[in-house]
């Protein structure tokens, strides 16, 4: 097992990391956006912060904390909360390699970004597809909890069941 680095993607980095999306696009169907321009998906206005996955020079995963733009996982958890004046954060945008897999990239990509929030006082949320099981076992395991279901829209007006979850507390 080779351990990964994490550290906060640069922009020189960028290329590296679209790469690995459109590796990851081709092997998972994940995501099911931004592969046709990974370079503005990865560097995104809405990004506050990102972090790269390395082993042995070459990047093999990513992950953001996104500013929320009224996707229904905060919106869920803002209704939970019973308030708007909470801060929260999006993770987004995880994914690792296949080659990868099996070196915990996924699990230390998230503990940097719960860390990140941890730091800003800040609960994060997500949606998950229900198809990526993988991914919802990682966030279980790590102690996220789900908060509701969505419907994730993509593409030309194309649909898929997800579970919305919300980081374990401070």
């Amino acid at each position: 097992m080779t351990s990964p680095v994490v550290r906060t993607l640069q922009a020189v980095d960028i290329p590296g990391a679209a790469a690995a999306l459109v590796e990851v696009h081709a092997t998972d169907g994940y995501p099911v956006e931004g592969v046709r321009q990974p370079e503005d998906w990865i560097n995104s206005p809405a990004v506050d912060h990102a972090w790269v996955a390395e082993i042995g020079r070459r990047i093999v995963g990513h992950v953001a904390v996104m500013r929320p733009q009224g996707e229904d996982a905060v919106a869920l958890w803002q209704r939970q909360r019973g308030t708007e004046d909470i801060r929260v954060g999006v993770l987004a945008r995880l994914y690792v390699t296949r080659a990868a897999r099996g070196n915990a990239v996924g699990e230390a990509l998230m503990r940097a970004a719960m860390a990140y929030a941890q730091q800003r006082t800040m609960r994060l949320v997500l949606d998950v597809m229900t198809k990526d099981t993988a991914a919802i076992r990682l966030y279980e395991r790590l102690g996220w909890h789900p908060i509701g279901q969505a419907t994730h829209h993509y593409g030309d007006n194309q649909r898929i069941a997800a579970v919305c979850y919300v980081s374990p507390a401070g």
